[in-house]
């Protein structure tokens, strides 16, 4: 029988959480999950509340030792020196594009269950976080931008679960919205400087150099434009995003603004953990059985230390990087 360690990410207001403590009713073990101490505060869950359901509560070191680690924004993990070789870990990896996260993870040859990958019969379980995605991003980008919604002309780019939460705000506060999706790029770059604001939704190709909006461009747009950048990839769509944090959200390049958050469903916490709790409780059994689901070995990039994922080698190798 294997343990589970849920820790605290560090990450800039981030107050997801991974299960809520009435969801662990479904699990059979429960005392074999270990809670970093204070998880559930800022929710305001007590450790007894977890307690109380039979789950153990420890210092952040044991859990560490679990033989799982559970983190949501596993990709910030600060803790690969605290750790022993061959872990389990989970979370939101984005192994492909975070260079720091994976080398730490082959080097300490442990396996990577990415939450990003979780597809059961073809849609993402956690499709919900990525509409709030959207909708979370313009309700606090809009504060920056100095006009109301229903001011604006806006471009949303891309028109999947995160373009979707985008609209439904959008249409919602009376913006004048049009949608490019992925067959209308090239008419996207031609009309981009008719709108006053730019939302970028789209899950880039990350085995792609170019770029949709590049510096140069930035200066043919409306005065006060503002770029909403909710898929947020350095080195990928736009040339000129820099990840932000929800409590320093935008910055200016050319007069721009740019708001770059990029876990902007943490603004609703108690939204997103019931959603990451009803998904993620039903796996608990099995991983504390040490077995593997089809869903969880489909999202494993890096098992072993060994990359399963080619799209990581594939983002490395069209940037020269040491693969």
């Amino acid at each position: 029988m294997k343990t589970i360690g849920f820790v605290i990410s560090r990450k800039n207001n981030e107050k997801r959480r991974a299960i809520l403590p009435l969801d662990l009713a479904q699990v059979e073990h429960p005392e074999r999950l270990y809670f970093e101490q204070g998880y559930g505060d800022v929710l305001g869950l007590t450790d007894e509340d977890y307690s109380d359901m039979g789950a153990t509560i420890a210092t952040r070191d044991t859990v560490l030792a679990c033989d799982a680690i559970v983190d949501v924004k596993l990709g910030y993990a600060d803790y690969f020196d605290q750790l022993e070789d061959g872990k389990l870990l989970i979370g939101w990896a984005h192994a492909v594009q975070d260079v720091k996260f994976t080398d730490g993870a082959i080097a300490g040859k442990h396996t990577v269950v990415a939450w990003e990958e979780l597809f059961e019969g073809g849609r993402y379980i956690f499709y919900r976080n990525r509409e709030v995605a959207g909708e979370a991003a313009v309700l606090q980008a809009y504060q920056y931008c100095g006009k109301m919604p229903y001011e604006t002309r806006v471009a949303i780019l891309g028109n999947g679960h995160t373009g979707k939460g985008a609209m439904r705000i959008l249409h919602g506060l009376g913006a004048d919205v049009d949608v490019y999706g992925r067959k209308s790029e090239a008419l996207f770059r031609e009309k981009m400087f008719d709108y006053d604001v730019l939302v970028n939704c789209i899950m880039w190709d990350t085995t792609r150099t170019d770029r949709i909006i590049y510096r140069e461009d930035l200066k043919r747009l409306k005065k006060g434009a503002m770029i909403i950048d909710v898929s947020c990839d350095p080195e990928l769509a736009i040339e000129t995003t820099l990840p932000t944090t929800i409590d320093n959200p935008v910055y200016t390049v050319d007069g721009v603004v740019h708001y770059a958050v990029d876990n902007t469903p943490a603004m609703f916490p108690h939204t997103i953990t019931k959603v990451l709790s009803t998904g993620f409780a039903p796996m608990l059994d099995e991983l504390l059985a040490g077995k593997r689901s089809e869903m969880v070995q489909g999202a494993i990039v890096i098992e072993d230390g060994i990359i399963k994922d080619q799209r990581i080698t594939a983002f490395r190798e069209a940037r020269g990087m040491t693969v």
